[in-house]
């Protein structure tokens, strides 16, 4: 299940909101310019689903996206226990960074941690299945998948290039708790 947890970025161990509630998660992430939602496939999709059959399945959410916000590029991702990169994948996305793109994921199945530095706060954003995020263009942020990710998730992209970090050097991501 989807779920925020907001800190103080000086108190990583005192929690100011913890909550799996989808509609007090919307609200609070829209205060600071932050996309949440829920999406629903148009059909069934399992593990023998192909990319492909994945973008058919949002196909309306995705084209009212692209409409809406003017994305370029559109793909799926995954990632799994044994892939041989899992950790080299983790530790590159667990450092502080921003985007001069917006950040666009939508988790079709598994899990992944978004944790947000805005203003003085840390929010970690739990996304699950069917959970969409939008990180803002220059939001300071970090990602974690945890130690045996399993996750697929359809990508949007405002430029070819796809996903280009920009590091902070801000070591704020080893204070705060990760995924399992």
């Amino acid at each position: 299940m989807s779920q925020l947890t907001k800190y103080h970025q000086d108190k990583p161990e005192h929690c100011i909101l913890n909550t799996k509630n989808s509609e007090e998660i919307i609200a609070t992430l829209s205060e600071v310019d932050i996309r949440f939602a829920r999406w629903n496939a148009s059909f069934p999709i399992d593990s023998n689903t192909t990319n492909e059959q994945i973008l058919e399945a949002y196909s309306d959410d995705i084209q009212t996206l692209i409409k809406s916000e003017g994305y370029q590029t559109v793909d799926v991702v995954s990632m799994h226990p044994t892939h041989p990169e899992k950790a080299a994948f983790r530790e590159k996305f667990l450092s502080e960074h921003t985007h001069s793109e917006d950040e666009v994921r939508f988790f079709v199945n598994g899990k992944g941690l978004f944790c947000l530095h805005i203003d003085e706060h840390v929010y970690q954003v739990l996304c699950e299945k069917e959970d969409l995020i939008r990180v803002p263009a220059n939001t300071t942020h970090w990602f974690d998948m945890g130690s045996q990710p399993e996750f697929t998730a359809i990508r949007l992209f405002n430029n070819q290039e796809g996903w280009v970090a920009h590091f902070t050097g801000n070591p704020i991501a080893e204070q705060f708790p990760l995924l399992d």
